[in-house]
């Protein structure tokens, strides 16, 4: 409850009161009028002091009941605000918490993808760094054919085994070739020797124009041909090797080209019997080999489990006869037996004879009365 309208009343009466006695003292009176007037003056005076007390009064009371509702209501405020400070603190603390849990979460996270990067960066600096070395190996020619032969051999010996090859083996008046696949006649052993034409390959493949690809094109068939020459005249050799010989293409593009745009290379390698061959024709080819060769172990096998057969019947064959044998005395030792039994039971009932004659005599001898 507010006040002001309270003390604009008090103040309105005591104008009121003020008014009536300025009124009464300007009025022309006789004295006993005055006295009249004075009493009553006095006693408006007396009336309005105390309209005025009870007004004064009354607003303390009013004052104090409105001083306890607003203490009341701070009290309430302050509550509902300390509720809502806690509650809002415990809000806070508890999106803090979350806070630092996902963040912490996500620096994991983010420090293992960093570990993951370093990593793939590391890798890729050893691949770029092994791309760079593939790259000086392939630039020199003697590095390049070392590169073809030691693909060769890590072909070779992952397919076959150790008896069916020979690296750098010698044949004819001492030549000596990359690879030499022993295999049993026909059709006799087999020469592989790697080639690695790449620059006449590179020429062809950056050629800027149709003049410049023609001579590329003819550059590269000469030299495919060269090879195929070469490993006809020195590795395929009469009564010592197979009739024809391989000639391996360490890189899938250039046989992939070769077999693409030059048709007529490849069918003058087959008129020479130099069979060309790429990484994984060769595997298919080494993958042919080895049932071969495991086929004829499986009939050297055969031949041998046959005789060993045959000598395991021949065994069998006496152990019957030794069996026989024995059986034979075991029939005439049982029919000893049988004979002995015999003789033994003739003898026993010969015995028993016996005995009852001499039980016969001595009875007869007490039943004879005593002599005289």
């Amino acid at each position: 409850m507010s006040l002001e309208p309270v003390i604009v009343a008090a103040l309105v009466l005591a104008l009121a009161a003020v008014a009536v006695a300025v009124i009464l003292s300007r009025r022309p009176t006789t004295s006993d009028g005055a006295v009249a007037a004075t009493e009553r003056l006095t006693e408006s005076q007396a009336a309005v002091a105390g309209r005025l007390t009870q007004m004064a009064e009354q607003t303390a009371a009013a004052q104090a009941a409105t001083a306890e509702r607003l203490a009341a209501q701070e009290r309430h405020i302050a509550e509902a605000v300390d509720l809502r400070l806690a509650r809002l603190a415990q809000l806070v603390g508890e999106t803090l918490e979350r806070n630092a849990q996902s963040s912490a979460t996500t620096l994991g996270d983010l420090q293992s993808r960093l570990a993951v990067i370093d990593a793939a960066q590391t890798k890729i600096a050893e691949l770029s760094t092994q791309v760079v070395q593939l790259q000086d190996i392939l630039s020199n020619k003697q590095a390049r054919g070392a590169f073809g032969e030691v693909q060769l051999e890590a072909l070779v010996s992952g397919i076959l085994p150790p008896s069916a090859y020979a690296f750098q083996a010698q044949i004819g008046d001492g030549r000596r070739v990359d690879c030499l696949l022993q295999l049993p006649n026909p059709p006799g052993a087999i020469a592989i020797d790697a080639k690695f034409p790449l620059e006449s390959w590179h020429a062809l493949r950056n050629a800027a124009d149709e003049p410049a690809r023609l001579a590329a094109r003819r550059a590269f068939a000469a030299a495919i041909l060269a090879h195929v020459r070469a490993i006809a005249e020195k590795y395929i050799v009469p009564g010592e090797t197979a009739e024809s010989a391989l000639m391996f293409l360490p890189a899938e593009a250039v046989y992939a080209e070769l077999h693409a745009n030059f048709p007529e290379v490849v069918e003058k390698s087959f008129l020479s019997r130099v069979w060309i061959v790429s990484p994984t024709t060769l595997m298919a080819t080494l993958n042919t080999i080895r049932a071969v060769l495991k086929d004829v172990r499986m009939r050297e096998q055969a031949g041998i489990v046959q005789k060993e057969v045959r000598l395991l019947l021949d065994d069998v064959g006496r152990l019957d006869d030794r069996v026989g044998k024995l059986q034979r005395h075991f029939d005439q030792t049982a029919e000893d037996i049988r004979q002995i039994r015999i003789s033994t039971d003739k003898v026993t009932k010969r015995g028993e004879r016996i005995g009852e004659l001499e039980v016969e005599d001595a009875a007869a001898l007490a039943l004879r009365p005593p002599a005289a």
